[in-house]
């Protein structure tokens, strides 16, 4: 009987961990078909998340408990989680219950047909923001643009993988992690599910502005060395632009009879150059910091208890 895996990133969620849980459960309790095992990880939390899943794991043997050690973000949560599964294949899902459990068994039956990666595609987003459904609207279709892959739109992490997929994916160790661009990345079959996505159960959203910006960044960064080419033509037109400076201040020394003051032309050289020159030397320390952080070899994350594993786990 083949194993199902079942991940879910949890981040202050003691609203809706309960909720979540017993969705969860009668949807896995459903496809008698398989073995399965619920994988919670617990990414610093601060509130009783971390307690709640302790009694969910003392009642529940299927069910696993990663906990960090502090937080250390939803795409690293997602990878633990998937580090330490064992199944012929593993679905993600947030606790938060926007997306429906219920998906799940549809994932398990396009994968039954030959699928290796299902992913939920969102077809309707309630419970959201006309800005969020704007930025995210526009935000998937920019970045595929600009990535060497094509990363399907209007996604998230929901989707389940094939353990050939899987141990694909798990072969990627960088530290910034985009991870449905990721998956997009190692190819295999890839299948999109449509879904009606809910509002969250309770709580408050756990990506704001802050960390969406974030999470952008590493998107373009991690998929796409445009922003490098386009320093370097930025960085080309400028030179054209200053070398024109060059010639006519010359051609007005040596050839005319004007006194040039030309104190606003060599400040507004000064600013725009030297404006350009630090846009272009932000974008290089970007992908700089980037392979600073790589080449540090720094484990991606702490897991400061496990529960549910066995001694050997």
């Amino acid at each position: 009987m083949k194993l199902l895996s079942v991940v879910v990133p949890c981040y202050n969620e003691e609203e809706v961990m309960l909720a979540s849980y017993e969705r969860l459960h009668t949807v896995l309790q459903g496809l008698s078909a398989y073995r399965h095992e619920l994988i919670f990880v617990n990414d610093g939390s601060r509130d009783r998340t971390l307690q709640l899943l302790r009694e969910i794991a003392a009642k529940d043997p299927q069910v696993k408990v990663l906990s960090f050690s502090r937080n250390f973000g939803h795409q690293i949560a997602i990878t633990a989680g998937l580090d330490n599964c064992k199944g012929d294949a593993a679905v993600v899902i947030d606790a938060d219950l926007q997306d429906p459990p219920e998906v799940i068994a549809e994932m398990v039956k396009a994968w039954e047909e030959g699928a290796e990666v299902v992913y939920g595609k969102r077809h309707v987003r309630e419970g959201e923001s006309a800005f969020k459904l704007l930025s995210a609207k526009y935000f998937y279709r920019f970045i595929n643009r600009l990535a060497d892959v094509d990363i399907p739109l209007d996604t998230g992490d929901f989707r389940l993988m094939d353990r050939r997929a899987l141990d694909a994916f798990l072969g990627m160790r960088e530290q910034h992690r985009f991870v449905r661009g990721m998956v997009a990345w190692v190819g295999f079959r890839q299948l999109a599910l449509e879904y009606d996505r809910e509002p969250r159960f309770a709580g408050v959203t756990k990506y704001p502005l802050k960390k969406m910006l974030r999470l952008a960044t590493d998107a373009i960064l991690g998929f796409s060395n445009v922003p490098l080419r386009l320093a370097t033509i930025i960085g080309f037109l400028t030179s054209i632009l200053a070398f024109a400076g060059i010639l006519y201040t010359l051609y007005a020394k040596l050839f005319t009879e004007a006194t040039v003051q030309g104190w606003t032309f060599l400040m507004i050289a000064i600013l725009f150059i030297g404006g350009i020159t630090l846009l272009v030397l932000g974008i290089i320390g970007e992908y700089i910091g980037r392979i600073y952080s790589e080449i540090k070899r720094r484990p991606l994350y702490i897991v400061s208890e496990k529960i549910g594993y066995g001694s050997g786990e």
